[in-house]
């Protein structure tokens, strides 16, 4: 088979979702299926060099995040006619519009990854944009309602989505996101450890616990230093890292609030790491902390279980009932009180339990978040429909 990916950006600055089609990327060219992507990036970007298929890197779009593309237009009416299936990732966008419309056009089956685009939650934090969103549904929701399959990947976000907009009705699947199984085989697990510590030599020797993710409201870091601030006491050999980029400007206010708090010598921000950076603070931490107010899926979470790693989880992040099921982690809610009980749950672990956690976490990445899983689903949607 033949499938194409459609995503505005592959910069890694934008979030989960580039690593998330990387990673199905390869999982599916793995199965035998053909894989190309278009993408609205400058051909150049130093970013496209690892993606693993043909990228077609059509340059910058116009009317900033809806990401408008006569170029993009014209692309897809010419070429969609030589896949089996084509797959959006991502909603409210133009790029979305432009796939439907060459989809129809060409008699080809499409499918959507909507990246938890459809979780309430933004309705309740963004009025304003919640009320542009009801104006754009009769726009987007066709587009949903059209496809072949509109993937979610956990249970709780297809369930959530629903309750979002209406109307609300489409084809849905549940295709868990990930990373493929053998990612990291044959690397060096001491020399991924001690990259890191080459980029922040101050913690070597120390137990730390890691955040990864955007420097983002959406992903509770305030709520992290806070809560942090206050268990620091009962903990006072572990530090924070706080590693991802900075999108909103919201770092120096976070930073400013660690000083106040008098934290500011325990809590480190790196900026966004990747490679071997990545993966050595991965193998390092005790733990991943994740106190997100809204999170389909999390990346990094199944980044940390494929590293023996536990993880630390607020409620609005769907995984989190397969992680304290498969004990290799905790939950709470995504309030201050809730990330302060989640930390002193942590610590109030025997060691032998927090080690427990670790040896559970590989084999329950293998069991759930392994994105093998996801290509054959996607193999299967869009199977049925092959032209070879």
């Amino acid at each position: 088979m033949r499938i194409l990916h459609v995503i505005d950006s592959f910069s890694p600055a934008t979030g989960g979702p580039p690593e998330a089609v990387r990673q199905l990327i390869r999982a599916t060219r793995a199965t035998g299926t053909s894989v190309e992507v278009v993408c609205l990036d400058h051909p150049e970007a130093e970013f496209l060099g690892d993606i693993g298929c043909p990228v077609h890197a059509l340059d910058q779009s116009f009317l900033g995040r809806y990401a408008f593309s006569p170029r993009l237009w014209r692309w897809l009416r010419a070429n969609a006619g030589r896949f089996d299936g084509l797959i959006m990732n991502g909603v409210w966008t133009f790029p979305g519009f432009a796939l439907r419309s060459a989809a129809r056009r060409a008699r080809r089956p499409y499918g959507i990854f909507v990246h938890g685009a459809l979780d309430p939650w933004f309705n309740r934090k963004y009025p304003l944009k919640h009320l542009k969103k009801l104006i754009y549904w009769p726009l987007q929701y066709p587009i949903l309602r059209d496809a072949e399959m509109v993937f979610f990947t956990t249970k709780t976000e297809r369930d959530l989505a629903k309750t979002s907009f209406r109307p609300n009705h489409w084809k849905s699947a549940v295709a868990a996101l990930g990373i493929v199984e053998d990612e990291h085989a044959g690397q060096d697990p001491a020399r991924e450890v001690e990259a890191f510590y080459g980029a922040l030599p101050e913690l070597r020797g120390r137990r730390f616990l890691l955040f990864l993710a955007r420097i983002h409201e959406k992903k509770g870091c305030d709520l992290l230093i806070e809560a942090f601030a206050r268990v620091a006491a009962a903990a006072p050999d572990v530090h924070l890292v706080m590693a991802g980029p900075d999108q909103v400007g919201m770092q120096a206010k976070l930073e400013s609030r660690a000083e106040q708090l008098g934290i500011a010598a325990r809590v480190h921000w790196p900026g966004m790491i990747g490679g071997e950076v990545k993966w050595g603070a991965l193998r390092a931490c005790d733990a991943l902390v994740l106190p997100s107010h809204q999170e389909n899926f999390g990346v990094s979470v199944a980044e940390a279980l494929s590293a023996g790693r536990p993880v630390l989880l607020s409620y609005p992040v769907n995984v989190w009932p397969e992680i304290e099921n498969d004990g290799v982690g905790l939950a709470d809610d995504d309030t201050l009180e809730g990330t302060v009980r989640l930390l002193q749950r942590w610590f109030g672990l025997p060691a032998a339990e927090q080690a427990a956690m670790a040896a559970r976490a590989q084999p329950c990445f293998a069991a759930r978040f392994s994105m093998e899983r996801t290509a054959a689903t996607i193999n299967e949607v869009f199977g049925k429909y092959s032209v070879l």
